[in-house]
């Protein structure tokens, strides 16, 4: 029987019944299948495609229909998990209306179930609109990949008693504002546990401590194959890098010494046929010759 999708509304109820939410990135059908298969509540479809797939040094350049792009693979591959778009850089800020309609198009267009975006007090108003609008919104607080330039090395957020108390007041916000759940990446683990605790909306953490009512972190860093993978937030669970040079460079060898393809890779004519093929080449040739 064909499992239900999960909503923004059991991610609430499993924070009240105190289960944790696990979350991952996925950026295309193979990923999102696996997710699938390990039973991954939420999926969310993040900007940070950028810097895994795309090349890019931030998230910055990553644009709207890159982003549609690996929604639509991952949103056909995904039946229980809430699939989560990440609205890039400058698709949200500028305008209410032009929010709107992007975060539309995720839904409309990508097959996602909700959007996440950046932001705090400044985005309390675009939250709102999208909601009212029927679109469920992710929050995203702490460090803020779309600000890279503004944080420069200060990666980790909230660590004295003003940022700390921001952090709090904008939390409180998006809340208000009707956001469903809030990422909180690389912030002060006794922060994130207070926020937790005062949220009546889920808070996922990225390197944010084990007080968070759920994890994320990036596909391709859990499993060894991301540039991310030493950071000190992310336990790699595997070492598919590792797995994925080694076989490519077993790849190469072999072809290079031509002990790939064997006969068992290759496909063969039937022997009536090959005996008339012969035949057929050899007066071939021959009529060449004359």
């Amino acid at each position: 029987m064909r499992q239900l999708r999960v909503t923004p509304d059991d991610l609430r109820t499993m924070k009240a019944d105190g289960q944790r939410i696990v979350a991952l990135t996925a950026y295309d059908r193979p990923t999102a299948e696996v997710c699938e298969a390990a039973g991954v509540d939420v999926v969310l479809v993040g900007d940070s495609l950028g810097n895994v797939l795309l090349g890019y040094e931030t998230t910055i350049p990553v644009t709207m229909e890159e982003m549609l792009h690996h929604v639509k693979a991952v949103a056909r591959s995904v039946r229980r998990a809430l699939v989560v778009a990440d609205m890039p850089f400058l698709s949200y800020q500028a305008d209410l209306t032009e929010a709107l309609r992007n975060a539309g198009r995720f839904l409309k267009e990508g097959g996602a179930q909700a959007v996440k975006l950046e932001g705090g007090d400044r985005s309390a108003e675009t939250v709102e609109r999208l909601v009212t609008a029927g679109i469920p919104v992710m929050g995203h607080l702490g460090y803020t990949p779309q600000s890279a330039h503004v944080f420069g090395r200060n990666v980790v957020q909230g660590r004295d008693f003003d940022a700390a108390m921001t952090l709090v007041n904008e939390a409180l916000a998006l809340e208000e504002a009707g956001c469903f759940a809030i990422v909180l990446e690389c912030v002060p683990r006794e922060v994130a546990r207070a926020l937790s605790e005062r949220l009546t909306i889920p808070t996922i953490g990225i390197g944010a401590g084990n007080g968070c009512d759920g994890q994320i972190l990036v596909f391709h860093d859990a499993v060894g194959w991301g540039p991310g993978a030493a950071l000190k937030f992310v336990k790699p669970y595997a070492n598919v890098g590792d797995v994925l040079r080694q076989a490519v460079s077993d790849y190469a060898r072999e072809v290079r010494e031509g002990t790939f393809p064997t006969a068992a890779h290759a496909f063969s004519m039937p022997a009536e046929a090959l005996v008339l093929f012969e035949q057929e080449l050899a007066e071939l040739d021959a009529g060449c010759h004359e």
